[in-house]
């Protein structure tokens, strides 16, 4: 029973692996190539229909405690579709949503957002507030998020993400929220007080271009 649990396991491990292989390879041949990347552009912006309901049509969330697609990597906004599919994430909607598309409509409309751009949003609290949150920023999240915020394959773009969402974010991975269980935020949360949290989240929104 157990060599037949490591085995189910390894071969998780190895389609996940795959998948993720696959994928990059599309990235890869689309992003390549100008024509082809309209063609997936196109075809990402006609399956995003339900997507729009939330995180808009450009990308650009209509509510503030949901965040934003627009300008995100496109490989991340892929794998966290695989992480919805995968249980890793788990969210009604979501983790729906993400059984339902095969791994071209994941690539398709992860282009998409990703061409989108940030629509900035108005500046929030005073400069006492938003200079901690820089200062904590600058030690504790820029090495995953980029200097700037600007997100990379393996983390989110938070350059312009609503300081609610933010917020609420660093909030649940603070509190370990068990949604998250696997997240490596769980420990550069756990520092953090609510005034550092709502500090973060104001220096966060302002950092659109």
């Amino acid at each position: 029973m157990r060599t037949l649990l490591l085995l189910l396991i390894g071969l998780l491990a190895f389609d996940a692996h795959a998948g993720d292989e696959e994928a990059m390879a599309r990235f890869n041949y689309l992003m390549g190539d100008a024509t082809l990347r309209q063609q997936a552009y196109e075809a990402g912006e006609e399956r995003i229909v339900l997507c729009g309901h939330c995180h808009g049509k450009d990308g650009n969330s209509k509510r503030d405690y949901i965040p934003n697609l627009a300008a995100q990597n496109p490989l991340y906004l892929f794998r966290s579709f695989e992480k919805f599919a995968n249980g890793e994430r788990n969210h009604f909607v979501m983790s729906s949503l993400a059984k339902s598309l095969s791994l071209e409509e994941r690539v398709d409309i992860a282009i998409y957002f990703s061409q989108q751009k940030v629509v900035p949003l108005p500046v929030i609290g005073d400069a006492a507030q938003r200079q901690h949150g820089k200062e904590l920023f600058d030690n504790i999240c820029h090495a995953c998020h980029g200097a700037q915020g600007e997100g990379q394959e393996k983390a989110p773009r938070l350059a312009g993400q609503s300081a609610e969402y933010v917020r609420l974010a660093l909030t649940r991975y603070h509190d370990k929220d068990p949604r998250r269980a696997l997240s490596v935020m769980y420990s550069v949360a756990a520092g953090l007080t609510p005034t550092d949290i709502e500090s973060v989240a104001a220096y966060v929104q302002q950092l659109a271009p």
